[in-house]
């Protein structure tokens, strides 16, 4: 293993490979910065490009492009609480009030530091361990699916403010994941007879809607006034912020890859588990939601783990483990490859140098994020009053881009109006993401394990993994009903 590595390794050090590396990473970058835009959409739109490519070289070009994508969606995300890509929606809950409180640089570094340890972590996980990972995932099927996306819905109880207010939330989410074609038995379910509603609410209008829109709507209505950085001072290795966020780090990473590779669940998933699961660790954490550190480097390590998590399931059984994954398997096909068991054996020499470029991948993420960061930084600088419509024009640009769909302009629009009224009340918008995240997960889910178990309910808790993960769900609802009652309550005692 350790020889194919360093071969591979060889293949990426070719100045030409060495430069399609480098140019997919500045393309990743890009992309991944500006709200609307994806890594799916990238791969889909440099996909005709690769065809004429040597695969090895392709391959390596898309899989770049991929895991800077991912990284790249913090930097707007902290700058303008306006996600670059769905995995970077958590990052915003903590990384926006930083800035706000004239620590962008801080949250920038902490967030770079995150992605490159998430990624590399996630690398190395994904060259030693690739055939024992592949075979835990095949011990997952429809029930433990099920019980990982419930676990997952828990975090509205740790988002902070009113329990009720994320349940509300989550049950939204739910149901606006609900709108389209049923994917099991092809039914209409509330388009009202619209053909746009039959494609299902796009995450993309939701997230930059609900994020974006909302706050250029909130600052030009002088709810907050824009307060310019004179400059704005990245730095990546603070050794104080290290040691806080170390365990951090190590556990979000680990749990990154773990569920990275999860077939269907996704790098935005780890992120918000992630997320949860520090909060629940923290012996402080009101602190989140507030300019936590924790909470930048929790999602932003579990989402790049997670993205190079998502690739074992792709080589090892040829399926894909996130929308982009999906993409990249098409491409494998475009070009006359077939990703699988046998896929390893037949074509290591292509996959060893797809490892090794996104092994250097991450170290570049480190190496050019500082000069690209302080490109955006300077648009701090530029009055509110132009910079809101540029956001916005980004917003509608990059919405439109992902189906061609002025109805979708019009949802993000929509959506935007929703979330400037709901944060009057510090309404969680999270929990709406997380509802509309893990709803289609949860059904389809839950109605092929009552298939599985012909309407039996128990098929959930007679299986060791999804009862365990189901007796944690219920444990952590019941905690978070308990511990504020017994804290009032104590309050009260003492009062009297």
């Amino acid at each position: 293993m350790f020889e194919s590595f360093l071969s591979g390794l060889a293949v990426v050090l070719q100045p030409m490979n060495l430069l399609i590396l480098t140019s997919a990473v500045f393309i990743g970058f890009i992309g991944g910065a500006l709200p609307g835009i994806s890594g799916v959409i990238l791969v889909v739109i440099l996909l005709p490009v690769t065809y004429g490519m040597d695969p090895t070289a392709a391959f390596m070009l898309l899989t770049a492009i991929y895991g800077s994508t991912v990284f790249s969606g913090l930097i707007t995300a902290i700058l303008y609480r306006a996600p670059g890509t769905p995995e970077a929606v958590m990052t915003a809950f903590d990384g926006y009030p930083m800035t706000q409180q004239g620590q962008a640089g801080k949250a920038l570094g902490i967030g770079v530091l995150s992605s490159a340890i998430g990624g590399l972590v996630g690398t190395v996980a994904l060259i030693i361990f690739t055939p024992l990972l592949a075979s835990v995932a095949l011990k997952f099927s429809s029930p433990e699916y099920f019980a990982l996306a419930i676990l997952g819905l828990t975090v509205v109880a740790s988002l902070g403010g009113r329990l009720i207010f994320g349940l509300i939330g989550a049950t939204l989410g739910l149901l606006i994941a609900s709108v389209g074609i049923d994917p099991l038995t092809g039914t209409s379910r509330y388009t009202f007879g619209s053909l746009h509603l039959a494609e299902g609410v796009g995450l993309i209008p939701v997230i930059v809607g609900l994020f974006a829109v909302s706050e250029v709507m909130k600052r030009t209505l002088g709810q907050e006034t824009h307060q310019p950085l004179k400059k704005v001072s990245v730095k990546i290795f603070d050794m104080p912020i290290l040691r806080r966020i170390g365990i951090t780090l190590s556990r979000s990473s680990l749990l990154g890859v773990i569920i990275g590779i999860l077939p269907g669940i996704g790098a935005s998933t780890a992120a918000m588990v992630s997320y949860s699961e520090t909060v629940r660790w923290s012996k402080h954490p009101e602190q989140f939601g507030k300019g936590a550190p924790e909470g930048i480097a929790a999602p932003e390590a579990a989402n790049n783990a997670a993205a190079m998590g998502a690739l074992v399931p792709l080589f090892a059984l040829g399926i894909p483990g996130s929308g982009t994954t999906a993409i990249i398997l098409g491409a494998f096909i475009m070009h006359g490859l077939q990703p699988g068991p046998m896929f390893m054996m037949t074509s290591s020499d292509l996959i060893y140098a797809v490892f090794a470029g996104l092994f250097i991948v991450n170290f570049m993420i480190l190496l050019f994020s500082k000069p690209f960061i302080a490109l955006f930084t300077r648009l701090l600088n530029i009055p509110y009053s132009a910079l809101g419509p540029i956001i916005v024009m980004c917003c509608i640009v990059g919405t439109y881009s992902v189906r061609n769909s002025m109805f979708d302009v019009w949802l993000m629009l929509g959506f935007g109006v929703l979330g400037f009224l709901l944060e009057k009340i510090r309404f969680p918008l999270v929990s709406i993401i997380l509802g509309l995240v893990l709803g289609p997960i949860a059904e389809s889910e839950l109605r092929r394990s009552l298939a599985m178990s012909q309407g039996d309910l128990s098929i959930f808790f007679t299986r060791p993994i999804s009862a365990t993960l189901i007796a944690i769900s219920c444990l952590l609802l019941i905690a978070a009903i308990i511990v504020p009652l017994r804290k009032r309550w104590r309050i009260k005692a003492a009062t009297t």
